[in-house]
């Protein structure tokens, strides 16, 4: 199975942003966690702080692949473009969420991009990446 996982901004931040919400491990720290616990998973991982280079990334794998998880942090909440291309492509979306955006501002409690997606799971930390890729095992 191909999974292709997208951050969107600051998420290379991860492990040094905010630890309290984020915690203290790198992102890639975790995916060498996620790939050892899923050896039959070819898990290709995508991060760009710009939204049209994440746009291009989903037209890129959105037609070939198994599945995406997709965290595009701040543009969840006000990207009408981003929750398009998901709209666009064939390939199931499962959004995620370290921190739970419905315990922060209130302007995080909207997702534009979460309509598009198969499901979203928010708050879980970085446990919630595996749990997107549970939901492709499990169909």
């Amino acid at each position: 199975m191909k999974i292709q996982i997208i951050n969107g901004p600051n998420l290379n931040l991860l492990g040094i942003r905010e630890p309290g919400i984020y915690g203290s491990q790198s992102f890639e720290a975790y995916l060498e966690e996620l790939k050892m616990l899923y050896p039959n998973f070819e898990i290709d991982y995508f991060q760009s702080n710009v939204e049209g280079e994440l746009i291009n990334k989903l037209h890129e794998v959105g037609f070939s692949i198994d599945g995406i998880v997709l965290n595009a942090g701040g543009y969840t909440h006000t990207s009408v473009a981003l929750a398009d291309a998901i709209s666009g492509i064939k390939v199931p979306v499962i959004e995620v969420h370290v921190s739970n955006i419905y315990a922060r501002e209130a302007y995080r409690h909207v997702s534009l991009t979460g309509k598009n997606c198969k499901g979203v799971l928010t708050g879980f930390g970085m446990d919630g990446y595996r749990l997107a890729l549970e939901s492709f095992i499990n169909g």
